[in-house]
């Protein structure tokens, strides 16, 4: 079992922007992290002919998905692609491949060299990603854009209504996760089993991973809590980018701070793999109000 690994759970559209991420890793993984991707079985092909085959451990999954007895394997398949991704990531560490991971996302990439040490301590303890989100709702609210922390804040308290905390609102996101396979066995044994469910049952959308993960660690103290701030920049929405990009910012100077860069899928679609979706004047349309809230960048 290694000590810390890399690890992304991807699909069939996401692949040219893996692959991108898959070029960074190798360009900046100096000491050789084992990077490992999984994907639904019958993407395997596609994934060996955008990669072509080297530089990861490819594992399914199903097999992730089988890894626990209380897992349905029907359900999975039944799930939003959103969702199961969502409880395929925090159940990796049921492979007993590694005690700590690193969870990428595909749209992300490293823009910098990086060691384990930058992830975990001599100990062996992951570094947690902690923090109120201030940054990002004070941005937010300077654009007029309050829906952002309000959606946000929404999350946060379901999430620690879940675990009984008042307090402060904490987020262990954005992405990369920085997760130890300690905090999802406490998890498990101290809330699922006494409730007779599975995490299939209590991740949702209402109850995002990122947030029950971090909770989890403040209730149950798996690990020593070692908090630091957002690995990567997180470009969550285009005006946000068009409003960086405003101010100077560029990928060489993000890498004082950041290891890597994330330019969300969610609105950064040239990046996707097959056709869209959407019809021609609906992709026309996008476009238009990407171009509105670029020029508003200037206000």
């Amino acid at each position: 079992m290694k000590d810390f690994v890399l690890y992304c759970k991807s699909y069939s559209r996401d692949f040219l922007r893996l692959k991108k991420l898959l070029e960074s890793i190798t360009l900046h993984n100096v000491e050789r992290i084992p990077f490992y991707i999984s994907t639904p079985a019958s993407q395997k092909r596609l994934l060996d002919q955008v990669l072509h085959g080297g530089g990861y451990i490819w594992v399914a999954d199903e097999d992730i998905v089988a890894s626990n007895p209380k897992a349905d394997l029907v359900k999975y398949r039944e799930m939003p692609g959103g969702l199961s991704q969502q409880i395929i990531k925090a159940e990796f560490w049921r492979l007993s491949l590694c005690k700590n991971y690193l969870c990428l996302d595909s749209d992300s990439k490293f823009i910098r060299d990086f060691r384990q040490s930058d992830f975990v301590t001599l100990d062996n303890v992951p570094y947690t990603v902690l923090h109120q989100n201030k940054e990002l709702f004070q941005i937010a609210a300077n654009r007029g854009h309050d829906k952002v922390e309000r959606d946000l804040g929404s999350e946060s308290e379901r999430v620690q209504k879940l675990f009984n905390r008042a307090g402060p609102r904490f987020y262990c996101a954005p992405a990369p996760f920085n997760w130890s396979a300690k905090v999802w066995q406490s998890l498990d044994q101290e809330y699922l089993r006494e409730r007779g469910i599975s995490i299939w049952d209590l991740i949702t959308l209402d109850h995002p991973e990122s947030l029950i993960y971090g909770e989890a660690l403040m209730k149950y103290h798996a690990i020593p809590l070692i908090a630091v701030e957002p690995l990567f920049r997180t470009y969550h929405y285009d005006w946000q980018y068009f409003l960086m990009k405003r101010l100077g910012e560029t990928e060489a100077k993000l890498a004082r701070n950041y290891f890597g860069v994330i330019y969300q899928s969610a609105w950064d679609m040239d990046g996707s793999l097959g056709s869209l979706n959407k019809s021609l004047p609906s992709r026309l349309l996008t476009r238009i109000k990407r171009f509105g809230r670029y020029l508003q960048s200037y206000l």
